[in-house]
């Protein structure tokens, strides 16, 4: 009467000339003797288990995995890890966030694209990590990314007013030492949170034309040094290790130390070509949030066990 017909408890006792406490005893009992059993399907599209053991396997806090086409090209796996970035955003942000967000990230330019404008404020602001000034085919992608996920959130834009890449460390030096990048160093120390993609040393094709990619020659020593990806212009090896070189004295992007000790730091990011640098990212500890595609994830669980 009460788990297949729906009629409520009060209802059952007056038909049946017994008391309401006993219908719930005997409902209760039901359940405890196994004659009543729970069983929670899993929709598809949810990846729980698979979710659990990433966070397990790599001690990170959260996996967010998104269902990708295998046949899809690298356009539509952007949209849809882009997609579930947005869905998880809507989800978690709570308004009080400080937020650093890439610079050159296509991934995190397909998730600012599928969000929709929160109906109250979801950040109090939002930081570019890494410099945003580029070449000005490329200029705009940075400045999107920045603008459109401010507007969206309802907060305030800090932009990076430099390269990534400098020619040398006493422009960087220089560059740092101006007022307004004083003020950017000091947001830098105060977030709360950061929305990163997780990059290859080969420079997608965005990165590539702004200016601010490492070229063939930067990256040749980092190469031999085991560099498989970088966050942010940082870079680090398989094992997630930090790889130091002549590059870090020309970079303007947030310290690793600030970085590190964001409490939130979300990495956006999936596909073959980023397996190793999305393992060396979770195994080092560059991140506390992943989210991916279900192939990458897969890829990932098996590699730890």
């Amino acid at each position: 009467m009460y788990h297949e017909r729906g009629i409520r408890q009060a209802e059952i006792a007056s038909a049946l000339s017994i008391s309401q406490a006993k219908v719930s005893r005997l409902l209760k009992r039901a359940e405890s003797v196994g004659i009543v059993r729970t069983t929670v399907t899993v929709a598809p599209g949810v990846h729980t288990e698979l979710e659990e053991t990433l966070e397990s396997a790599y001690g990170i806090a959260e996996a967010v995995i998104v269902d990708v086409d295998p046949d899809a090209d690298e356009a539509e796996a952007l949209a849809a890890i882009g997609a579930g970035a947005a869905g998880y955003l809507e989800t978690t942000l709570g308004g009080g966030d400080r937020i650093g967000v890439s610079s050159w990230s296509q991934t995190i330019l397909a998730m600012v694209e599928r969000m929709r404008p929160f109906t109250v404020r979801g950040a109090s602001e939002v930081v570019q990590l890494l410099g945003g000034v580029g070449a000005p085919e490329a200029q705009s992608h940075s400045n999107r990314i920045l603008s459109e996920l401010a507007r969206m959130l309802g907060a305030e834009a800090v932009y990076v007013q430099a390269p990534g890449v400098v020619a040398g460390p006493e422009i960087r030096d220089g560059l740092l030492r101006d007022p307004s990048m004083q003020q950017v160093t000091q947001h830098w120390r105060e977030l709360t949170m950061a929305i990163m993609g997780i990059g290859n040393i080969e420079p997608s094709n965005v990165l590539a034309t702004s200016g601010n990619a490492f070229s063939p020659e930067d990256r040749q020593p980092l190469l031999d040094a085991g560099a498989v990806g970088d966050i942010c212009h940082r870079i680090f090896r398989s094992d997630g290790s930090l790889v130091h070189g002549a590059i870090d004295d020309r970079i303007i992007a947030i310290p690793v130390d600030d970085l590190m000790r964001i409490p939130r730091r979300v990495g956006i990011a999936g596909g073959p070509q980023k397996y190793e640098a999305i393992h060396g990212a979770l195994t080092g500890g560059w991140v506390t949030t992943l989210i991916t595609d279900l192939t990458t994830a897969e890829h990932l669980a098996a590699r730890h066990t």
